[in-house]
């Protein structure tokens, strides 16, 4: 990218520079650390960065222009200049009546896309009406049980003309089951269905354990999902392969993008050995990142990603199609990083985060609540949340050009050091043959438990300064802040709308549709049409699911997998 001679030439006015300005001041004041490094990844950070530091890259190879491979700077031709990224509040809390209203006022506050947080019974396949549900519906998420309530998430809202995330892994199959189910009740061609299930149990089994089945059926019904996402709901983004919960496990930005795109490889893998070309799912593959506090880290980790993944679909699984190359990924700011004490200062930290997110050229957003570290978030403080994005795309300037910090010596060369480190932790996964096997032998849970340890112990000894927390503390007053609860009155009703559906439901139909989940669940057969015939006779949640306990078992850690 540059000439030889200017090179050395830079280089030697460097070096002046060094001796003759920098020297003399640091005598006199010196700096505020020995060393600085990057956030997480512990990379040196140097004093200022020139065009030696990125001597060693080809622009068309290694940058490009944004809509084109590597896709560096982006996977739109126009960026954000056609339209903003998609603003998605992760929302969902108690029944599916307040759930419903929550989606409504977001949308009339200009959200442009729904995002479904469910609670940890439907997780992990429980009725409401379980013992292990006990205390638990409706807190971390709504509470689903059958299609009625999918139909009075969704009563007013036209699928034709949203998009919906859904944060579900271990019952994918069912919840996508239900939302196609939704679109059929009110007319909509499944074509024209948009959204994405997380669909991503192996990042259960490293981060968040909410998983049910043993990975190999797991990994079958989400292949199933792959083949008949490809054929009826095209549009349909069949799996987010996600880094986030990596990230909030404790890991650096390299791992957390190493780790995901290894679990990324993993899929595809399944998915070919199941039969499936790689043009015919790859394009419906997405991601989802965390975006931390440390902006230029976070903007080189997602450019860094992007070019990772289009390697990697191109010299490993010989991608024709160049959308399968394409990395389209949602990013959520870092709940870990939110704070009890001093919660406003919650409302600077997403911001930054966000910003880093666009800059880094994300497709969809979820911005936290201020309130996320006391409380579900309220109604006032989601509203916040999501115009920080609005003001972000509206007001600041940085959606109006594409990928703005390519070029940037430090950038690039970070994006770089990135790159290298993460395609180096990739060969380490490959040594222990693949994603699966380096989470049987729990690897790369103890590079992230490591990693987690030395950011607590910084965090403790005062290496690290938290606003609020170990620096800039105040005498804590009553936080004047509503919380959001969802009372034991709302499992109650939740449990009594269960028993009503099932009293009017047609019983013999739901046992024929059972049973042929189970049949397909004994055979090879694909898992999605019998699982939407069930929805669709009010089948439980719970029941489908064991049905598929009952054919596949249930994972348990340190068990064979």
């Amino acid at each position: 990218m540059f000439d030889p001679d200017d090179l050395e030439s830079i280089r030697s006015a460097k070096e002046e520079w060094e001796e003759e300005h920098v020297e003399p001041v640091l005598e006199r004041f010196g700096e505020r650390e020995e060393e600085f490094t990057t956030d997480t990844n512990g990379h040196p950070v140097k004093r200022v960065y020139t065009p030696n530091d990125v001597s060693d890259l080809d622009y068309e190879e290694d940058i490009g222009f944004p809509g084109d491979d590597p896709y560096t700077r982006g996977v739109y031709s126009t960026g954000y200049r056609g339209r903003l990224w998609t603003m998605r509040q992760y929302a969902g809390f108690g029944t599916p009546e307040e759930t419903n209203e929550r989606y409504q006022y977001l949308l009339d506050q200009g959200q442009t896309g729904l995002s479904m947080a469910f609670d940890l019974p439907t997780q992990m396949g429980y009725d409401s009406d379980a013992t292990m549900a006990a205390g638990e519906v409706g807190k971390s998420g709504v509470a689903i049980d059958t299609l009625d309530d999918m139909e009075t998430v969704f009563d007013g809202i036209p699928l034709d003309e949203v998009s919906t995330s859904m944060t579900i892994n271990a019952p994918a199959a069912v919840l996508l089951a239900m939302y196609i189910a939704i679109g059929d009740k009110q007319g909509v061609d499944r074509e024209e269905l948009r959204g994405t299930i997380q669909n991503d149990i192996l990042k259960e089994y490293i981060a968040r354990n909410n998983y049910i089945y043993p990975p190999e059926p797991s990994m079958r019904l989400i292949t199933d999902i792959f083949e008949f996402c490809a054929e009826e709901t095209p549009k349909f983004n069949t799996i987010s392969i996600s880094g986030y919960h990596i990230r909030e496990a404790g890991s650096t930005a390299a791992q957390e993008i190493a780790f995901t795109l290894a679990d990324g490889i993993e899929y595809v893998e399944a998915a070919i050995d199941a039969g499936l070309d790689v043009d015919d799912f790859a394009p419906q593959l997405s991601f989802f990142f965390n975006a931390h506090n440390n902006i230029l880290e976070e903007v080189a980790k997602f450019r860094a990603a992007r070019r990772m993944w289009a390697k990697i679909m191109d010299e490993r699984f010989d991608a024709g199609n160049p959308k399968s190359k394409q990395l389209k990924f949602h990013t959520q700011t870092a709940g870990s990083t939110l704070t009890a004490q001093q919660p406003m200062n919650n409302v600077v930290r997403v911001a930054y985060q966000a910003l880093a997110a666009v800059l880094g050229g994300t497709q969809s957003l979820h911005t936290n609540s201020y309130d996320e570290a006391l409380s579900l978030p309220t109604e006032q403080s989601v509203r916040v949340a999501l115009r920080t994005q609005q003001i972000l795309g509206h007001e600041s300037g940085a959606a109006d050009t594409i990928d703005p910090l390519a070029g940037s010596y430090y950038v690039e060369s970070l994006t770089k050091d990135i790159e290298e480190e993460a395609f180096e932790i990739l060969d380490q996964i490959d040594e222990r043959g693949g994603a699966k096997d380096a989470v049987e032998e729990q690897w790369i849970q103890r590079q992230i438990q490591d990693v987690a340890y030395d950011r607590q112990q910084e965090i403790e000894e005062g290496d690290r300064v938290i606003v609020g927390v170990n620096e800039f503390q105040i005498e804590e007053e009553e936080v004047d802040v509503d919380i959001q609860e969802v009372s034991e009155e709302d499992e109650r009703r939740q449990i009594e709308n269960l028993e009503e559906v099932k009293e009017w439901r047609d019983d013999e139909e739901v046992e024929a549709t059972l049973e042929a989940v189970r049949d397909a669940a004994q055979s090879d057969a694909n898992l999605m049409p019998p699982i939407i015939d069930a929805v669709k006779a009010y089948a439980t949640i719970g029941e489908i699911s064991n049905v598929l306990r009952d054919e596949f078992g249930e994972y348990h850690p340190g068990s064979a997998m």
